[in-house]
């Protein structure tokens, strides 16, 4: 897992001014915030950190196991008996 380095606060003219040398340092691991007014308003962070592209994982156990096709029915019995009151025993 990799380390924050920092979380060094500036504006945003100088975010702008220093875009280069402040993209830079995020590669090498650090977080930069970006503030307007001495307000937080966003968070650069190194693209492959953890979390980063965590919204682009899905699929990733793609062909991994298989589902069974009346895999929403299973139990279904067991369940319909239960919404009527009716004992089922145990689970198995």
């Amino acid at each position: 897992m990799s380390q924050k380095i920092s979380d060094e606060v500036v504006n945003v003219h100088e975010a702008k001014t220093h875009l280069s040398r402040l993209l830079d340092r995020v590669s090498k691991g650090e977080t930069i915030v970006i503030a307007k007014s001495g307000k937080p308003i966003a968070k650069v962070v190194p693209f492959d950190t953890p979390g980063a592209n965590e919204q682009q994982r899905l699929g990733f156990l793609d062909g991994a196991f298989d589902i069974p096709d009346d895999f929403d029915s299973i139990g279904s019995d067991e369940i319909d008996a239960l919404f009527q009151g009716e004992d089922v025993g145990p689970t198995q």
